[in-house]
């Protein structure tokens, strides 16, 4: 990674989405956490989740006002990425345009480098 990029940059849908999730939680949280799992039909999945504190080693990506850790493990897969909020008529939820992406499984769900 150069210095001074991000591993992952955020679409103003997904600034908006973030902010409204930290909004609504439960419990006080600093943003968002960002990771891949060893799942799904083709190897990777992203998971997204709240972080209530920065972990050792995390990548803090501060965007217009809301914070997005990044897994240290997730970074190499990561690199580049776009992160969006997208909502549809039957689904809506964060979607990555990864450029270390080699295919996904059909069902969309998992992803392999």
């Amino acid at each position: 990674m150069n210095q001074g990029q991000q591993a992952v940059t955020l679409t103003d849908n997904a600034v908006s989405r973030v902010r409204s999730l930290m909004d609504r939680a439960d419990k006080p949280v600093l943003g968002l956490r960002v990771g891949v799992s060893n799942t799904g039909c083709s190897g990777h999945s992203y998971v997204v989740e709240y972080a209530e504190d920065k972990r050792p080693f995390e990548e803090e990506i501060e965007q217009d006002g809301v914070r997005v850790f990044i897994d240290p493990v997730a970074v190499m897969f990561l690199v580049g990425s776009k992160m969006d909020y997208v909502e549809g008529k039957l689904q809506s939820g964060f979607v990555f345009d990864n450029p270390n992406e080699k295919g996904r499984c059909g069902c969309g769900e998992s992803f392999h480098v």
